[in-house]
């Protein structure tokens, strides 16, 4: 069984939250199913990311990154440029793009599905076109005492929020109101 099937089979049988995710279940599955390069960068149009909402053990902060192409505070994740392991992608850009060592699932099951849009932008001096991001996310925990490192190419800070500041810190309503309060809703039926 390959990776994509099993992450196919994953995102088939994950129950959504609200309107949403069920729009956007139905899309990113018709994207994996009819789309080429759905996994690497390649496919200009749409691909597949991955993304992590990090919270302490006690599940009450979140980690997040001040992102320098969207002059937000956001959560943290990034392409699977060619991975189909997106919990492993997930894993790997909370590591890179804020220096914690002691990070870890909370479960790998799925978190959250979003299809989130992309303007237009210059990234290491290049034109990228307005596409769409495929989302998958993760709930990790993370150990507040762990040392944190910006990753200068992509942020120009790290911190932890309580879960209300970390709603109020992005600088996106939209992502404000329909992922980042979604996401700390889910915490209340996570054991």
């Amino acid at each position: 069984m390959t990776m994509e099937y099993t992450l196919t089979e994953q995102i088939r049988s994950y129950q959504p939250m609200n309107e949403q995710e069920e729009r956007d279940k139905e899309l990113i599955l018709h994207c994996l199913e009819t789309e080429k390069n759905i996994f690497t960068r390649q496919n200009r149009l749409a691909h597949m990311t991955a993304s992590a909402w990090i919270v302490n053990p006690e599940r009450t902060k979140v980690l997040m990154a001040y992102h320098n192409i969207y002059h937000s505070w956001s959560w943290l994740g990034g392409h699977a440029d060619g991975e189909t392991d997106l919990l492993k992608v997930a894993l790997k850009e909370a590591r890179e793009e804020s220096g914690i060592h002691h990070v870890k699932p909370v479960s790998e099951q799925i978190y959250s599905l979003e299809v989130l849009t992309v303007d237009g932008h210059v990234k290491r001096g290049e034109y990228v076109s307005s596409h769409l991001h495929l989302n998958v996310t993760y709930l990790l925990q993370a150990e507040e005492t762990d040392v944190l490192h910006i990753k200068e190419d992509e942020n120009s800070n790290v911190g932890w929020f309580s879960l209300e500041d970390a709603v109020a810190a992005s600088t996106e309503p939209w992502f404000q109101e329909h992922i980042y309060r979604k996401l700390n809703e889910k915490l209340v039926n996570i054991k």
